[in-house]
């Protein structure tokens, strides 16, 4: 590994094609250890093509990938189950997987769902399931997590609770990862670097200097203005206990 930058996964350019058309093209980036990147975009913009450049998983690409872990965690887009099938949380972590209880039960507590353990799957609820999901990604301590969407057919609330817990997983096992969302406002406060795609970087930086972008704010109209607002007023004061308001 890079230990002087602590880089991950680094794309340099990157591109990829299929039947004669780009999927995506041009994409530079890197992720580094304890650090949290996120792709947005609109729907067909290439998120998920990028993550399956920086896995691996595309072979013919244009430009360049350079892995430096191979401890790596993945939660796809789409996970294909049978619900019919009895099929409890503990038997869905060992399932493509040889764990120990020990880390079973470690990854289970870290995103909260340990007393689901012998639970069916096809009894959780949606926050429930992404967060077991989240807990096979994690349970042999990957140094890079590729997550694609993982706060789908969560509630709004549910997500900030989600992408929380996910800022946590970075903490705790000082893990890079590169997180892919919808919009940006539920991830503001998690995420360190932002990389808006549409076929191509539109553009990338901070969370606040991507709201303020022309290009970003074409892409997402009207509520790229209000995720602005929100970040400013989340972000450039504080309230005291008393309901004063202090600058930061």
């Amino acid at each position: 590994m890079d230990i002087e930058k602590n880089i991950l996964v680094k794309l340099e350019n990157a591109g990829y094609s299929q039947n004669s058309k780009w999927l995506v093209r041009g994409v530079s980036l890197e992720v580094k250890k304890g650090k949290i990147v996120t792709l947005i975009g609109p729907n067909g913009s290439g998120k998920s093509t990028t993550a399956k450049i920086a896995l691996g998983i595309y072979k013919k690409i244009e430009g360049k990938v350079e892995k430096y872990t191979k401890k790596v965690g993945y939660v796809p887009q789409k996970v294909s189950i049978d619900w019919t099938l009895p099929l409890r949380v503990n038997d869905f972590m060992v399932l493509t997987e040889n764990l120990k209880d020990d880390a079973i039960n470690e990854a289970l507590s870290l995103t909260g769902v340990e007393h689901l353990k012998n639970k069916n799957l096809g009894n959780l609820s949606g926050g429930e399931f992404q967060r077991v999901l989240l807990a096979r990604a994690i349970s042999k301590k990957p140094e890079l997590l590729v997550l694609d969407e993982p706060v789908q057919g969560v509630d709004f609330t549910g997500e900030i609770a989600l992408y929380e817990l996910i800022k946590k997983i970075s903490d705790e096992l000082n893990c890079g990862i590169l997180l892919i969302s919808h919009d940006l406002h539920t991830v503001m406060k998690a995420t360190d670097h932002v990389v808006c795609l549409n076929g191509h970087v539109c553009c990338s930086g901070s969370p606040i200097d991507v709201a303020k972008n022309m290009e970003y704010k074409a892409l997402f109209g009207e509520q790229a203005s209000q995720i602005l607002s929100v970040y400013e007023h989340r972000h450039d004061h504080i309230h005291s206990n008393e309901g004063e308001i202090k600058k930061n």
